[in-house]
């Protein structure tokens, strides 16, 4: 009997981290429960403690009660996910595929703070044409170059960066968002790219779920 599988989130229209986690914990075709925590309230920080030391979301809680493990990161969620669905094809199966694909995931999770931080997600706004910096758009332009590159070399059977939707696209997923609010200028290629993924029914379903929650944070500070 497998054991309870939790994942605690938080706003779907601002937690960038949280729809990563999300997007693999729906394609691991495993039962979990969905909490969300809202954020930038005065006691969201005493919520998510009850759920991870780190305060942080996303949190996969594999089990209940103080036994449960608590996988805290969303690409260590991911990993979990594909430890406990490895027939989910969460990553590619091509050895070379999946390698080049946990590296772009890997720059997505440890870098890009320039973009992240001059262009937060905010999935149901348009912000067309602000925050247009030097640092973001450069971040921009390296990640429509690795776009270019898993399409070109990996991306045969199907629009995703490695064909089929993979762990590789949720990472990404986020930016799609920041790219299409931000209005940010794209080639053919990234262009085509963010089309397919915002269609994407998982990301679909994750949108009009952020379109109707009640929550708003100021995240340009405007």
């Amino acid at each position: 009997m497998q054991d309870k599988l939790t994942l605690v989130i938080g706003n779907r229209n601002y937690s960038s981290w949280s729809l990563r986690g999300a997007l693999a914990a729906r394609h691991s075709g495993l039962q979990i429960e969905e909490i969300l925590v809202p954020l930038d309230r005065p006691e969201t920080r005493a919520e998510l403690v009850r759920h991870s030391p780190s305060g942080l979301v996303p949190v996969l809680k594999i089990g209940d009660g103080e036994t449960a493990t608590i996988v805290w990161d969303s690409l260590a969620i991911i990993e979990t996910l594909n430890d406990l669905a490895p027939g989910a094809g969460l990553w590619p199966a091509d050895l070379t595929a999946r390698a080049v694909a946990r590296s772009v995931s890997a720059e997505m999770h440890a870098g890009f703070f320039r973009l992240r931080r001059d262009m937060p997600m905010d999935l149901r706004a348009s912000h067309a044409g602000k925050r247009h910096t030097e640092g973001a758009l450069a971040d921009a332009g390296r990640i429509q170059a690795l776009w270019r590159d898993c399409r070109q070399r990996f991306g045969n059977g199907g629009p995703y960066l490695f064909g089929a939707w993979s762990a590789a696209d949720m990472m990404y997923a986020p930016v799609v968002g920041r790219f299409r609010s931000y209005a940010v200028p794209l080639d053919d290629v990234a262009a085509a790219y963010v089309a397919a993924v915002w269609e994407q029914p998982d990301m679909a379903a994750w949108c009009t779920a952020a379109a109707e929650e009640p929550f708003t944070i100021n995240v340009l500070g405007e």
